[in-house]
């Protein structure tokens, strides 16, 4: 798997490939005393978003992008509009058997594009304390700490159980 990374809009036949990234990356995001928590967060995903991509992003007026290594999919984001002139980033994952291949800063400049042809200049994104690498590449490309705050109740965006989360923002 080292050809050139192919970023394209999701399609249906990449359902099962996203849905299973998306359950590998979080199960292995969570610590000990919180899997059962991440289950639940899982389980809430897949119903309201992941098993629906197509429809939960036309729905929002966003969309959502798989990075392709010939036909596995190693990576995946999700845009939606969060004011007149802001999207945000979600569902950002990388393949950890892919990482350290660019592929998530590619994703991010091309959620950056997007957000240009869509005239919204302002990109918003958040991850949480458990995600040190990605916390270091959204610092590296030029976001800024908007705020910081435990999650404490649990939604499709976030898992709550006592998490800190960090929201940025670049202004593009």
């Amino acid at each position: 798997m080292n050809a050139p990374i192919e970023l394209r809009a999701f399609a249906a036949e990449d359902a099962d490939q996203v849905r299973e990234l998306f359950i590998r990356v979080n199960r292995r995001l969570a610590p000990p005393e919180l899997k059962e928590a991440f289950e639940g967060y899982i389980a809430l995903s897949l119903r309201e978003e992941i098993d629906r991509i197509a429809d939960y992003y036309a729905e929002k007026d966003g969309g959502f992008w798989v990075a392709v290594d010939g036909s596995h999919v190693v990576g995946m984001f999700g845009l939606e509009p969060s004011s007149a002139t802001a999207m945000e980033l979600r569902r950002m994952y990388v393949d950890p058997d892919a990482r350290r291949r660019g592929i998530a800063r590619k994703m991010l400049r091309e959620a950056e594009e997007e957000c240009r042809r869509r005239n919204r200049p302002t990109l918003e994104l958040s991850t949480s304390e458990l995600q040190g690498d990605a916390l270091s590449l959204y610092r590296s490309a030029g976001y800024l700490l908007d705020r910081e705050e435990v999650a404490q109740s649990a939604s499709n965006k976030t898992l709550g159980g006592g998490i800190r989360r960090y929201y940025f923002t670049k202004q593009l």
